[in-house]
C-alpha cells in the first residue's frame, strides 16, 4: 500500500498562498452579510457559513499521494461549494473566490493534466451556477419580454464567463510557473548537496592519496638511504677486527649515507615539495642511485637510458620506480649483475623501464607484505601504466614497467 504524503501547515511549500486562501475564505464569509439586490431567503445562513469554514479547513491538509485520496479530497471541496451555493442567504451565490482557492490547491496536489482537469471542472461548475443565477434574476425582474434586458443578461453572462476564464488561465499559468521555479530550486539544492558530498569525498580521497604519496616518498628516499647505511654498518662490524681500513671505509660511507638520510627526512617533513630531479635529466638523476648500489653491493650496474625529455611528474615517477627497484636489490638480491634500461617506444607511445638482476629471486606468491613492490605497482597505476614481475627462487628478478607517454612527448 503506497504511503500517504500530505501538505500541511508546517510544511506548506508556499505559505503566502495559504494566507491568501484564508483572506479569500474570509471575504466569502463576509459576503454572506453584505447587501444584495436579490431577496434574501431569511434566517441566519448557518449551513453556508459552516460549509465555507469546512472548505477553508481542508486547505490545512492536502494529500499529494495516493491518487484516490487526492480525487476524493477535490470531490469533497466541490461538494462543499455546491452546498454553500445552495444554502446561501442569497440563493446560488457564485463564490468565485472559493473556486479560485480550489484551483490553487489542485495545482499543489496534481500534475499538469490533473490541474487542467480540475480547472476545466471548475469552469463548468462556474458556468452552471451563472446560468442558474441569471435565471433567478429573470424571475426576480418580470421583464423577460424586454429585448434590452435579454441583451444585457447575455452580455453579463458572456462577461462573467470570459473574465472567469481569463482568471483561471492566469492562475494556472502563475501556479505552473511558481511550481516550476520551486522544482528548479529543489533540484539546485539537491545538486548543491550532492556537490558538497562529492567535494567531501574528493577531499577525503585526496588526503588519503597524499598520505600514501608521502609514505611512498619516505619509503623510497629515506628508506633507501637507511638501508644502505645499515648494510655499511654491518660490513664495518664484520671487518672491524680483520680489516680495520676497510671497516673505516664502510663507516665513512655510512656517515655519508646518514647525511643523505637526514636530508631526506627534512624533505619529508616539508611534505616533499622539492623534487630531487631539479634541472636534471633521467641519466643524471639515476647516476647517484647506481653509485650507491655499487658502494653497497660492489656491483657496477649496466645502465641504458634512451628517452626524450619528460614532464617533471613523469620523470619523478620513473626515478622513484628505479630507486625502489635498486633498494630491493640492495636489501635482498645478493646479485652479481644488475642492468637498468629506460627506453621510449614511440610506436606504442610508451616508456619501457626494466630493472634486472641475477640474484636470489623469490616466490611472488609468498611475498605478500612487501611495501616496495606494492609502491612500484601503485606508482605505475597512478600514471596509467602496467607492471610485470618475473622472478623465481634462484633465478633472479626482472621488474618491467610500461608508462604511457604524453602526446607532446610521443
Amino acid at each position: 500500500m503506497p504511503s500517504i504524503r500530505t501538505i500541511r501547515l508546517d510544511n506548506h511549500p508556499f505559505p503566502f498562498l495559504l494566507y491568501g486562501e484564508w483572506m479569500l475564505v474570509a471575504i466569502a464569509l463576509i459576503s454572506e452579510f453584505s447587501p444584495s439586490v436579490l431577496p434574501r431567503s431569511g434566517g441566519f445562513p448557518v449551513l453556508a457559513l459552516l460549509t465555507i469554514l469546512g472548505f477553508g479547513a481542508l486547505g490545512l491538509w492536502l494529500p499529494t499521494r495516493p491518487l484516490g485520496l487526492k480525487i476524493g479530497h477535490v470531490a469533497l471541496q466541490f461538494g462543499l461549494l455546491v452546498i454553500a451555493a445552495c444554502s446561501s442567504a442569497v440563493g446560488l451565490r457564485l463564490f468565485p473566490l472559493l473556486q479560485v482557492v480550489l484551483v490553487m490547491r489542485s495545482c499543489l496536489m496534481f500534475g499538469l493534466w490533473g490541474r487542467l482537469l480540475v480547472t476545466g471542472a471548475t469552469f463548468i461548475f462556474f458556468f452552471s451556477v451563472v446560468q442558474r443565477r441569471l435565471a433567478t434574476l429573470e424571475q426576480a425582474f418580470p421583464l423577460r419580454s424586454s429585448g434590452r434586458l435579454v441583451t444585457q443578461l447575455i452580455g453579463v453572462r458572456l462577461s462573467l464567463m470570459v473574465m472567469f476564464l481569463v482568471l483561471l488561465v492566469f492562475l494556472l499559468l502563475f501556479m505552473n510557473a511558481l511550481l516550476s521555479e520551486r522544482q528548479r530550486r529543489e533540484e539546485l539544492r539537491l545538486a548543491n548537496q550532492r556537490l558538497r558530498e562529492s567535494a567531501a569525498q574528493i577531499e577525503k580521497l585526496a588526503m588519503n592519496q597524499e598520505r600514501t604519496r608521502i609514505a611512498r616518498e619516505i619509503h623510497d628516499s629515506l628508506g633507501h638511504a637507511l638501508t644502505g647505511l645499515n648494510i655499511q654498518l654491518e660490513g664495518a662490524l664484520k671487518l672491524w677486527d680483520a680489516n680495520p681500513d676497510q671497516a673505516r671505509t664502510f663507516v665513512a660511507q655510512a656517515k655519508e649515507m646518514g647525511s643523505t638520510a637526514l636530508n631526506e627526512a627534512r624533505q619529508a617533513v616539508t611534505t616533499l615539495r622539492q623534487t630531487p630531479l631539479a634541472q636534471q635529466d633521467l641519466a643524471e638523476a639515476i647516476a647517484p642511485l647506481t653509485q650507491r648500489l655499487q658502494q653497497v653491493t660492489g656491483v657496477t650496474p649496466n645502465v641504458s637510458v634512451d628517452s626524450p625529455p619528460l614532464p617533471e611528474s613523469l620523470k619523478l615517477t620513473v626515478y622513484r620506480l628505479v630507486q625502489e627497484a635498486v633498494t630491493n636489490i640492495c636489501k635482498y638480491a645478493q646479485a652479481s649483475e644488475v642492468s637498468i634500461a629506460i627506453q621510449a617506444l614511440p610506436d606504442v607511445s610508451r616508456l619501457h623501464i626494466t630493472v634486472q638482476d641475477n640474484g636470489l629471486g623469490f616466490n611472488p606468491q609468498e611475498n605478500t607484505t612487501g611495501f616496495g613492490l606494492r609502491g612500484i605497482q601503485e606508482r605505475a597505476q597512478a600514471e596509467g601504466g602496467q607492471v610485470q614481475l618475473t622472478t623465481a627462487p634462484g633465478q633472479g628478478c626482472t621488474v618491467q614497467v610500461w608508462l604511457p607517454l604524453p602526446s607532446e612527448v610521443a
